[in-house]
């Protein structure tokens, strides 16, 4: 999640998950080269749930390959650095990378990752989102590992004591909703969610302009920008109005994960937007004085006429392309996506599955309360960010226009203007240098 300084150990120890019924990756790795090491990258994992699976795999193979985790830095910004550093003196020693949602199209379109679609068994088993983010120009880069997705919490208790049953379908029906439930109960917000200039605020951005209609690119073709559409500068303009409707507090410009759930587990909004991570915080009495009794979760609203639409995240396996040892990683990374250690992953990391026949299982409804709550928006409305080799300059640019009309600074039609002549430029830049 963009900014997430939560702990993982914390997460678990007010909201465990046990998953089953995984089915297995296929594919054509056999473990051929024999021994040696598998160099294995990821950031900090604060549950020690990495290094115990990686032990436990070097006990078990039968390759007789063993993995190293290679810890990188937390802020992933700096990781992707360091990693396009390493790719661009060669490659690196790195077998298999433990990675971004956003990172495969630029990796990919460098040629940077090895391509694995012919390494799968049955890539439908994932959740399409997922799938999606990991497929460059029809070929798929990655493995999905655990996901995340934007969700709509709100306090069923406030709602019902303002006379609402149901949660808002539309972002209007939102606003009504937590101005008389802000007026009723004397809660000092409405509706908090993520909007300082950061890839988070780029999240937020992006869900406005989804459920609106609005595009980033064509999905037809994702070097044509078209962004500055009357779609887009509605979604902007709704988020916008939840700072001049007095629905949100316009601190909300700096909010970041942590600030927007700080101000809901304290009881101070009536509805609020973040990650699955939060329900587990619930009840904590270490970081709430709400109980699970009085929280729900739901898809995001939509504009009228339109679908909900979730910003994907999550984390994925990729493989060097420079890697002479690539059917040891596929090993490594198809044992890390068996049923057992997606367990653990889950019972000890707390994060959710990738696959959607997991959704649908007994133990994972009865265990994982954010996984039955929120499954429609985990499952049928994720979507990736824009999945383009520029897009970590892109976001960039998406970040600042994004802040500036959530603080008024500028007008929605005039940010969205500015960005399609931006990314237009980027994406000729990029064109230009490569072609």
């Amino acid at each position: 999640m963009p900014g997430q300084r939560i702990s993982r150990g914390r997460f678990l120890a007010t909201g465990g998950a046990a998953l089953a019924g995984v089915a297995l990756l296929g594919g054509c790795g056999g473990g051929g080269e024999g021994g040696g090491e598998v160099l294995f990258s990821w950031g900090p994992d604060d549950t020690g749930v990495l290094p115990r699976l990686i032990e436990r795999f070097n006990r078990e193979n039968g390759s007789g390959a063993r993995v190293r985790y290679r810890e990188m830095p937390s802020d992933t910004g700096q990781y992707f650095d360091q990693l396009r550093t390493q790719f661009q003196a060669g490659g690196g020693d790195i077998d298999v990378i433990g990675g971004d949602v956003i990172w495969p199209a630029q990796f990919a379109a460098n040629g940077w990752i090895a391509d694995l679609s012919d390494r799968f068994g049955d890539p439908e088993e994932f959740l399409d989102g997922p799938m999606q983010a990991m497929t460059y120009e029809g070929k798929i880069y990655g493995v999905p590992w655990y996901t995340d997705a934007g969700l709509l919490y709100y306090r069923r208790d406030l709602l019902e004591g303002s006379g609402f049953s149901e949660p808002p379908k539309t972002w209007e029906e939102l606003k009504e909703m937590a101005l008389k439930a802000k007026r009723d109960s004397g809660v000092s917000a409405g509706f908090v969610f993520q909007g300082a200039e950061y890839e988070g605020g780029v999240c937020d951005g992006l869900e406005y302009i989804w459920t609106h209609g609005g595009e980033v690119l064509d999905p037809q073709d994702p070097t044509r920008v078209v962004i500055d559409s009357p779609e887009a500068a509605a979604g902007l303009a709704t988020e916008r109005s939840m700072i001049e409707d007095g629905v949100a507090p316009r601190a909300v410009t700096t909010y970041k994960e942590d600030e927007a759930h700080g101000a809901f587990l304290r009881g101070d909004a009536v509805f609020m937007r973040n990650w699955p991570y939060v329900y587990a915080l619930v009840g904590n009495p270490e970081e709430s004085r709400i109980e699970p009794g009085q929280v729900g979760i739901s898809e995001l609203p939509a504009a009228r006429g339109q679908r909900s639409y979730s910003c994907l995240g999550g984390w994925n396996f990729f493989i060097n392309a420079a890697s002479d040892r690539q059917d040891a990683a596929w090993e490594f990374i198809r044992w890390m996506t068996r049923p057992e250690q997606l367990k653990v992953n889950a019972l000890e990391g707390s994060r959710l599955p990738t696959r959607s026949g997991l959704y649908e299982d007994r133990e994972v409804l009865r265990k994982v309360p954010v996984a039955r709550l929120g499954k429609e928006a985990i499952i049928r409305n994720s979507r990736p960010r824009p999945v383009t080799p520029y897009y970590s300059d892109m976001s960039l640019r998406m970040a600042e226009q994004f802040s500036a009309s959530l603080k008024g600074e500028i007008p929605p039609e005039e940010a969205v203007g500015a960005l399609q002549r931006e990314l237009e430029q980027l994406i000729e830049r990029g064109e230009a240098a490569t072609g």
